[in-house]
């Protein structure tokens, strides 16, 4: 039996992906659009999900638009902006009832997709273009956005690191745009930006429910009327070495120091050993049993908090660490040394065993929410890939220890961004 079962293909231009399942009372329908990352757009594109929400033509308003999912018994609906890669993706994602919960003859599958549809084919327009108070409105919650990062400082120390890393490259740049380019969009530009991404950008759909792949297909049809003639692909680079790793140490008034280092690992979900690297991750620092977890915050009491993570589009790993300013050296140093003894294979088989069924348990876990589901197989879709679920759990099996000791070898330090706290902040 099949973990996740699902039914790819193209409908009126857009790459559909069905996956039934009677696991959940609601159904999720995800949108999800894809553009090159580049400096020119990324703030047209941060800003256009959130324009795009605020009305279409049969509902004008957002409280029309909020009206209107209350009367889909309380559907959601919600944007967002992320990078997969080199690629700017924004997700338009509504969560209705299955209709087959209600007394009533209902077609709120239907209704759900016509909406989502509506939302991104047919805006609120003014004299043409998008309305002028829903765009300002709009860029001053964006700049808001923007603006918060410097409120988290784990996300901000990561942001600091990634454009330290991918100085001059689009990967540097923030999902949400561009701070001092946002008062340069207008509703007729923006408009401009939108109609082009109609005509250019790669559209994924994602549906999670009770629901047949006959039955999406058919209401697609009938919902969806696409412009776009594109099936582009951006050939996302991987992060590369360098021969001299990099230094930066910033200093702000804070209490808990942040320290984050960068690693290539020339491999990226495409490649053969992109397995192997998850088990090392899931030894390095991914777990809780984990050599960062148990020599850097248990044993050594230096850190608040140690782990480590990879982007599997540009092939690089990150360890982060929250510690004392004074605790600077020492902290690199150990994890430096952790990352010898992966090197080294200074791991036991039971340490192995655990770190694959974590990873195993994680991905299943995953599977508990539709949105989860979504997001396992745009990740992996988005690589340029089409796994079954049980490829993952049998590639993770198979990964042996000289192949997590190779893995390793290819890991190289690339930047060390340390945000110290000002002396005498308490």
């Amino acid at each position: 039996m099949k973990l996740l079962d699902y039914k790819n293909f193209t409908c009126n231009g857009i790459n559909v992906h069905v996956i039934p399942t009677e696991k959940f009372k609601t159904n999720t329908i995800t949108l999800k659009v894809r553009g090159p990352l580049n400096k020119e757009t990324v703030t047209y594109r941060g800003l256009l999900p959130y324009v795009l929400q605020s009305g279409t033509s049969t509902y004008p308003t957002n409280g029309d638009v909020r009206r209107k999912l209350e009367e889909l018994y309380g559907a959601t609906f919600f944007v967002d902006v992320a990078k997969k890669g080199d690629y700017h993706v924004m997700s338009f994602i509504i969560d209705i009832a299955n209709e087959k919960y209600l007394t009533n003859q209902s077609t709120l599958l239907d209704e759900g997709l016509s909406l989502l549809a509506e939302i991104w084919q047919k805006p609120y327009l003014e004299n043409g273009v998008f309305s002028t108070r829903n765009v300002d409105t709009q860029k001053r919650v964006q700049a808001e956005r923007i603006k918060a990062l410097n409120d988290d400082k784990l996300k901000y120390a990561n942001q600091r690191l990634i454009e330290e890393m991918f100085k001059g490259e689009s990967y540097e740049l923030l999902p949400n745009g561009i701070l001092n380019e946002i008062n340069n969009i207008s509703s007729e530009n923006l408009y401009e930006y939108y109609q082009k991404a109609l005509k250019e950008d790669m559209i994924d759909l994602y549906i999670v429910g009770d629901v047949s792949e006959e039955q999406c297909k058919d209401l697609i049809q009938s919902n969806f009327v696409t412009n776009t003639s594109s099936d582009f692909r951006v050939d996302t680079k991987k992060a590369v070495a360098v021969s001299s790793p990099n230094e930066v140490i910033e200093e702000q008034k804070l209490n808990q120091a942040k320290l984050h280092i960068g690693y290539t690992t020339g491999i990226s979900n495409k490649d053969a050993d992109y397995f192997a690297l998850q088990v090392f991750n899931g030894l390095f620092g991914g777990f809780s049993h984990s050599k960062l977890f148990i020599n850097v915050r248990e044993k050594n009491s230096l850190a608040y908090y140690a782990a480590s993570r990879f982007e599997s589009h540009k092939g690089l790993l990150m360890v982060m660490s929250g510690i004392a300013s004074e605790n600077y050296e020492k902290a690199t140093t150990i994890i430096t040394e952790q990352l010898e003894e992966m090197r080294k294979g200074n791991f036991t088989d039971d340490e192995i065993d655990q770190t694959k069924l974590s990873i195993k348990n994680s991905l299943l876990e995953g599977m508990d929410t539709a949105y989860g589901i979504i997001e396992t197989l745009f990740n992996d879709h988005s690589g340029g890939n089409n796994r079954p679920i049980e490829q993952w759990i049998t590639e993770i099996e198979k990964v042996t220890r000289d192949e997590i000791i190779e893995v390793s070898k290819k890991i190289a330090l690339h930047t060390t961004y340390f945000l110290k706290g000002e002396e005498g902040v308490k």
